[in-house]
């Protein structure tokens, strides 16, 4: 069978620069340099603008975590008219608080210097993550004016972002659940990633959490969270809002109905279409 057909352009071509290295930094035990990595999902050439960005920063309890888990998902977003980099950053096991933070820094740094590359608007750039990810998302939109977490390259570009979307953030460590086994043994995530017991060094628990440093400059957040999250209370999610709302600050909490952490409501369209429209008024 021969068949032509008229094939209307009526959505952007993308591509998939994949495994670009955006820094190095000290590996085992400070004799041996690793690359850090992100995947950029970015328009054909020849738009007629460059696109806003999203940061995408992957969970998984600060102990591991994947740069190409969640491509499948985020292409979504790309289809809308987004640039989208999910980054990789150092897991506790080789870095602890604040180098996550450090390394999400950089790449935001990195990708607004290489904005021509990959038609960028670099005066538009969101972040979003997921659990552990989502975390660090709070920890990057809250501390846009910090400028000790500011490290190593492209220092004469900004890390600071213009709208955030955290999913199932722990946003207070201080409030985090535990038992007394947890506390005994440091087996919480965020102790490991703190190299601290959280409810033994309050200091350090609260210096890792993203609610402590909210103020005006904060830009707008969209809190995504579910109901039966049996990982990251619902509650975490609902402290922030009130923290922001408390400021006078633009937020949204959207409260996903019988969903557990990370589970599959969290990749459907109806979810990924209120993400957009959240980044579409912020950075469009």
């Amino acid at each position: 069978m021969k068949k032509t057909i008229n094939v209307a352009i009526d959505r952007p071509g993308l591509w998939l620069d994949a495994d670009v290295t955006y820094g190095q930094v000290g590996h085992w035990f400070g004799h041996t340099t690793k690359d850090l990595k992100m995947d950029v999902i970015y328009p054909h050439e020849g738009q007629d603008k460059p696109w806003p960005c999203i940061v995408w920063i992957c969970g998984g309890a600060w102990l591991q975590m994947d740069v190409h888990a969640w491509i499948p998902n985020l292409v979504d977003l790309a289809r809308k008219g987004y640039v989208v980099a999910s980054v990789e950053y150092r897991d506790s096991n080789y870095a602890v608080f604040p180098g996550q933070v450090e390394d999400i820094k950089k790449a935001i740094r990195y990708l607004r210097a290489h904005s021509q590359r990959y038609q960028i608007d670099p005066d538009h750039i969101g972040v979003m993550g997921e659990s552990a990810g989502g975390h660090l998302a709070g920890m990057i939109g809250t501390t846009g004016q910090v400028e000790s977490l500011d490290v190593g390259e492209y220092l004469d570009y900004s890390s600071a972002v213009q709208a955030v979307c955290p999913w199932y953030i722990p946003s207070d460590f201080e409030q985090m659940p535990t038992s007394d086994e947890d506390i005994y043994l440091g087996l919480l995530p965020e102790s490991r990633l703190i190299n601290s017991i959280t409810k033994v060094n309050p200091d350090k628990a609260k210096a890792a959490s993203p609610i402590t440093y909210i103020d005006d400059k904060t830009p707008p957040f969209l809190l995504i969270h579910g109901t039966h999250d049996q990982v990251v209370p619902h509650k975490q999610s609902e402290l922030m809002y009130e923290a922001l709302e408390a400021k006078g600050l633009a937020v949204d909490l959207i409260s996903v109905e019988g969903a557990d952490h990370a589970d599959k409501h969290f990749s459907q369209k109806v979810l990924m279409d209120e993400i957009a429209m959240f980044f579409d008024k912020h950075l469009k």
